[in-house]
Parts: C-alpha cells; structure tokens; sequence
C-alpha cells in the first residue's frame, strides 16, 4: 500500500470519529468504513478505496449485508480525483454505478493561478512535463493559452506515456529535453504512483536542478529521504485554499488503531515508509516500541501535520454522506429491515436526490456544495519550502491566489519568505533572452519562441523608457529624443535672432553696409556737378543708392522672432526694392548704350534721351513686381511656422513662404531683370571708357545672377535658420556687389583723383 494511502486513512479516521462525536449529526447512528484495494489502469498503480455504511457491522464485498440499505464508495485520487459513488451492488463495474460526485473544487484557473506566479518572478522560459492522459492534455491547451496571452513561451514540453514500455523506450529522449534546455522552471502535472514519478525519480537520480512548479499531488517529494538540495533550486506547490484543521494534529499525535478493528500493524507501518528497504537491525529497534511512538515518529519525519489537499476532500466527503443520511433518516424515520434489491435501488435514488442538492458549512467554516453544477472555481494557497540541518524542511505558505479579487490583485506573493536553495533572496532568472533595457527594443530571432530575441537600438527621435519594449515610441514634434534614446527631452525654441552668432554677423553687415551706401550716397550729393556723377545720370544713381540703401536695411526684418507682419513684409520688401534696383540698373544700361549709339545727327531715336522716357523703365519693372506681390499675398501668403525637424533638439520659428511657386516665380523675374541688364551692359563694353560705366554695369550683373544662381542651389539642401541665413546672405551680396562694382570706382575718382574728374580733362582727352 502507497504510504500516502496512509493519510487517507488517517483524514476518515479523524472524520468519522468527528461525526460520530457530533450530537446534532446522525443522533444514535455510528459511521465506520472498511478500506480494500483495486487497480486503476494500466501502469498497475495500487489505488484503494474507502467503503462507509450507516450501521456497525462491516459489509463483505460478495454480498449484501441485511443492515445496510446503501453503501457509498470513496475512490481516487489516482483516478479521478476524491469522487464519491453511490451504488446498491457494491462491486467496482464503474459502468453500473449510476451517481458519482467529485470533491474537489473546479481547477479551472489553476493555469492562470501558475502563470501569474511566473509572471511575478519575470520567469518567460519554462519547460513543461504532464502525462499523456485527457487531463494533461486540457491543462496543456489551457496553460498554453494562458501563456500566449502574457507572452511566456514554452521552451520544450514532456508528455510522459501512460504505458511503461512506451515510457522506457523514450525516457533518454525526455532526459535530453530537460537538462539540455536554458530553462530553469518546470512545470510538472499529473498524479503520483505513476510513469511521470518514475520519470522524475529518474532526474532526481542524475542531479537535474531545476525550479518545480506543480500542486500539492507531488508534495511526497519533500520527505526526507527524498530530499536532495542539489536536485530542488526551489519548489513552489500550488494547494487549494481551505482553512486550518487545528485538531487534526492531535489527533494523528493521539490515534490508537488498536481500538480499531483490522487496525494497521508494525509491519505494515515499516513497509509503507521505508519500502521494504529498513535494515533488520532497525527493524527490531521498532518492535520494541509501542505502535503509537512509532507512529508519531513516522508522521514527523513523513507526513504532513496539517491536511493536504486530498485528505481535506476525504474530510468534506465524510460528511457530506453523513449530512445526507442525517437528511434521509429525518425524512424516513421507520426504516425496514430486509427488502428486495429493487427497493434497496429505489433507497439510493432518494439518497442520490439528497446528496445532489446538499449545501452545508464544515466544523472549519468552510462551505462545501454538493451541486455539481454550483462547484466553485478553486482558490490557491503557494507553499514553499524551508531548509534546515540535516537534510530537513518545512512546509510554509508564501502567498495566494483568487480568482475573485481583480486582475492585479490576484496574486500575493511574500519574497520575504522565500528560501531559494543558492542560499540567498537573489530570484534565479528563467528567460530564453535576457530584457532588454531602456533604449533598445525586441527584435526577433526567426525560427525560435517569441521570448527568444535580440535588442536593437532604438532609431532617431524614438525612445523606449521600460524594460522589454516590443517597439520604439516616437517623440512628439516638441520633444526630441536623449542620446540614451529612453525619454524625450522638450526641444529649445529657436530662430534666427540677434542674440545668436550668425544673426549678429548679418546684422551688422547689413548694418554696414548700409551705412557705407548711406556715405556713398553723401559723396555723390556732395559732388553732383562733377562731371563723373553728371555723366552717368544722377537721377537713376540716387535711385540705385536709396534702393540699395533699403535693400540691406531689409534684410534685418529676417532677423529676430518672426510674427505675421514681418513675414509679410520682408518677402514683398525684398522683391520690390530689388525690382527697382535692377530695373534702375537696366535703365542705366539703356541710357549708356543709347548715348553711345543713338545721339548721332541724323538718328531719330536721340528723342528717346531728350524726353526722358528711359525713366518709366523703373516704375514699369516695379508696377509688374507689384503685380505678381497682389497674386501672392491674396492665394497663398507668407505664414508664421515651425521646423521640429531640421536641426535636433530644436523647435525652430521661421517664415513660411506660402505659395513657392510664386515665391520663384518673381525671383525669376527679378533674374530675368538682371540677365536683360547683362546683355544691354554686355554689348555696350567696348564704348569710350571715359566716364562710361559699362564695364561695372556687366560686372555688376555679373555678380547678381552669381549670387542668386549659387542661392537657388544652395537654399534646396539648407534647413532651419540656416535657410533664412542663406537668404540674408544672398541680399546682402548682391546689394553689395552692385554698390562695389557700380559706385566704388567712382568714389576712387571722386576722392583720391579729382583731376580726373573735370570737364577740362574729359576735354583735353577727346581731343
């Protein structure tokens, strides 16, 4: 007989006596069971059951005893679990037994219970072992989904074949599964006495060291002689929640079978515990002991004090026979002696019509229902285990589970009471990859689990502040990624302004050069009737200076915190006082090469001189400019906008130009201003050079349509501030080419020769 048959026998002692004791419970009517043996499948595992009747003589298996009416048979767990069946033939044909009742409570969230304690310890690799049966089956499928839903992979899973044969010929197989995984978690479900033990006991024999997670059927492991620190890293049982027999204990200190008929004996006592394998010499220490020494001495070292999880279904079981013959005699109070086994049927109907409909509270407090229906899902206590010299241990509860509570408040687990075997509170790590940290996220590894991974680098602007991220966050426009990539850090407001380096260098070069125009411009009023300044048309240089003059003057309105106004007014700004630079340029042009060319006697164009129709040239170019500024402004007009991209970390402000299409399209017309001054200029080169600016004029342009070509290349590969930059830049160099190349020679002139500059030497050259 297995030793842990023994308990059962035990748990039904304590109950019927209990029962029996009861005043309120079956007044003058004893309980008292006979325990016989049967065999449950083909592994030949030794599975007893435990027979109760309503009266004091024993019933043989072979016949009906007159005094009883209805036997209840308890079997399992190695079948089915602590079931009760009701029957009026007590023979094990399972096909003619008509009404069966299982104890225990539904494991239904046994799966999830076990996944939420790997969960709390970060374990996402484990292995799995259960038996080739329907019930490993169900469990694997329900674990399984459970562990799909909170990414937990299975890194190999055992199914142990019922038949031993089958089982020999692949244990190596199921061997090299475990010890050649990185898994240090297992799972183990099952029933003892059966080839998933053998199974096991072969590990436990070549030093697998492996954390175990199982139920309280394989608690037998933690005996002493089973024991084996470098075999347990850990082991965590899940039981079922129920409350504490306080009284059990010393009823299993005080027990004395030779009040019992068939009482256990010594020899039956040594077997059970020490499988035939005591030496003879302890055996003869035993015989001079009294059997209830030898049994307290047997229990401390062996069994548990408290209820396990099949005893306690033993325990309820009782008395739920008791309450339904306690039900039965109240509703029958004269019962008969001999009947016909017609009516003997007909009295195990009315028994089974009670005992389905049962509900009753134990001497615990705890409630037991007998509705199959109505069965309560299972809550769970987590037993650990604590080491102490010489190879013993204790069993302690270390948390809970319920189904009831919230998600999050399902599992309570104390760390505090866990003894892990390395000897210290470190959680050993069970994953096929380890986390990846802050800054890098899950790639995956083709061909293996989802928990097998590599960590990659988080991209630009993409951070992960946790743990295991499966995908980078993108940063919000206003924010930027740290060089960690695992926050985002709120990005800088900027543009072009004064206070910067590069806007201070443009304004002060517009404002130099402005004033230099400004000097230039003085010279020239200083010096009007000189024969320089008059030669080359006065009127259209101050033209040309003024607009110069505001041309760099507006290249400040690029400068500073842009707002609605300023961006309106320095795009329109720009184009119209280029627009009258260039066209006063290409007046100039016109009036060189027609003074040269057409003031011949006998040409008829001289008129054009005379009259001064060269002077609508200005206001023509710029009435047009205006035109193009009137679509801009009223389609698509220059904006205030912001640039989160450009430069990293910046948030920057600037001017959007509205419609680009309109935006090239008066620089076009600005470059095709130019290119036409260019050609006139270009042909008028090779006139008499005295006082002729020809020459500057086409350098002049030259250098305008560089600058804006090289600006059109340039402004496509710029961003940010440093596109408004770009475009200061190219106001500036333009304007100051034409100041340089139009005005500066003849300021030379005007200032270190004026010898030159007199009508007697324009006089004495001609000649």
């Amino acid at each position: 007989m297995p030793i842990k048959i023994y308990e059962f026998v035990l748990a039904m002692l304590f109950a019927i006596e209990e029962i029996n004791r009861n005043p309120d419970l079956l007044p003058n009517v004893t309980l008292s069971f006979t325990l016989f043996g049967a065999h449950c499948d083909s592994t030949t595992t030794e599975v007893n059951s435990l027979n109760l009747f309503s009266k004091y003589e024993l019933i043989n298996p072979n016949y009906i005893c007159a005094m009883s009416s209805c036997d209840v048979i308890l079997t399992g767990p190695s079948c089915f679990l602590p079931v009760i069946f009701l029957m009026w033939i007590p023979m094990f044909d399972y096909d003619r037994f008509p009404h069966l009742y299982q104890m225990a409570p539904r494991d239904t969230y046994l799966p999830l219970a076990m996944v939420s304690l790997l969960l709390h310890f970060k374990w996402t690799w484990v292995g799995l072992v259960i038996t080739d049966d329907d019930q490993g089956v169900q469990f694997f499928s329900n674990l399984r989904q459970e562990m799909h839903r909170n990414e937990i992979c299975l890194a190999f899973v055992n199914v142990i074949p019922v038949n031993m044969q089958v089982y020999i010929m692949r244990a190596e197989t199921y061997y090299n599964q475990i010890v050649t995984s990185s898994a240090k978690v297992v799972i183990i479900y099952g029933e003892k006495n059966s080839t998933l033990e053998v199974s096991f006991r072969r590990w436990e024999c070549l030093g697998t060291q492996r954390i175990w997670v199982t139920t309280s059927k394989w608690n037998t492991l933690t005996r002493k002689r089973d024991f084996n620190l470098d075999l347990y890293l850990n082991t965590f049982i899940f039981s079922h929640h129920h409350h504490e027999i306080s009284s059990f204990k010393n009823f299993i200190q005080t027990v004395n079978f030779s009040t019992y008929p068939n009482g256990i004996t010594l020899k039956q006592l040594s077997w059970m515990y020490f499988n035939c394998s005591t030496s003879i010499s302890y055996c003869k220490t035993m015989n001079n002991c009294s059997s209830n020494t030898i049994l307290e001495w047997l229990l401390q070292h062996s069994f548990d004090m408290s209820m396990n999880d099949d005893c306690y279904n033993i325990y309820n079981a009782a008395y739920a026979v008791a309450h339904a013959f306690h039900e039965k005699l109240i509703q029958q109070v004269d019962i008969r002696g001999m009947e016909k086994q017609t009516h003997l049927m007909h009295e195990c109907s009315q028994l089974h019509a009670i005992m389905k409909s049962i509900q009753f509270t134990n001497p615990i407090g705890d409630p037991v229902n007998m509705n199959q229906r109505e069965k309560i899902d299972a809550m769970y206590d987590i037993l650990n285990f604590w080491n102490f010299p010489q190879s013993l241990r204790i069993k302690v509860k270390i948390g809970e589970f319920s189904p009831y509570f919230t998600h999050d408040q399902q599992l309570y687990v104390s760390k505090e009471m866990i003894e892990w075997a390395t000897g210290n509170r470190q959680i050993p790590i069970s994953v096929c990859s380890m986390t990846c940290s802050p800054g890098f996220r899950k790639s995956h590894q083709e061909g293996r689990a989802a928990c097998c991974f590599d960590c990659s680098p988080c991209p630009v602007n993409e951070i992960s502040n946790a743990t295991g991220m499966d995908q980078c966050v993108k940063c919000p426009d206003e924010q930027y990624a740290n060089k960690e990539h695992n926050c985002c850090l709120p990005k800088a407001v900027t543009f072009l302004a004064y206070e910067d380096s590069l806007g201070m260098s443009l304004a002060c070069m517009a404002l130099g050069f402005s004033a230099l125009t400004t000097l230039v411009l003085g010279i020239f009023l200083k010096h009007q009737d000189t024969p320089i300044v008059k030669a080359n048309n006065r009127t259209l240089s101050y033209i040309l200076l003024i607009s110069l003059l505001f041309c760099f003057l507006c290249s400040l309105l690029f400068i500073g915190h842009p707002n609605l106004v300023t961006c309106i007014l320095q795009q329109t700004t720009f184009v119209v006082l280029f627009t009258m630079a260039v066209s006063t340029v290409l007046a100039k042009t016109i009036t060189v090469l027609l003074a040269f060319k057409i003031t011949a006697p006998g040409k008829r164009m001289r008129w054009m001189l005379v009259s001064g129709t060269l002077n609508f040239i200005i206001p023509i170019c710029t009435l047009i400019q205006l035109f193009f500024c009137g679509i801009w402004l009223g389609t698509s007009p220059p904006f205030v906008d912001t640039d989160a991209y450009s430069e990293h970390g910046h948030i920057i402000i600037m001017c959007n130009k509205g419609s680009v299409t309109v935006f090239y399209c008066v620089l076009g017309y600005i470059t095709s201003l130019a290119l036409v001054s260019f050609t006139v200029a270009f042909l008028a080169r090779k006139l008499p050079d005295t006082f002729n600016e020809a020459k500057f004029l086409t350098f002049s342009m030259l250098v305008f349509c560089s600058v804006w070509v090289t600006f059109l290349l340039v402004y496509q590969s710029t961003r940010g501030k440093f596109m408004v930059a770009v475009e200061v830049f190219s106001i500036l160099a333009s304007s100051a080419g034409l100041l340089g190349c139009i005005f500066v020679p003849k300021c030379y002139i005007i200032l270190f020769r004026p010898s030159v500059n007199s009508l007697q030497m324009f006089k004495n050259k001609n000649h």
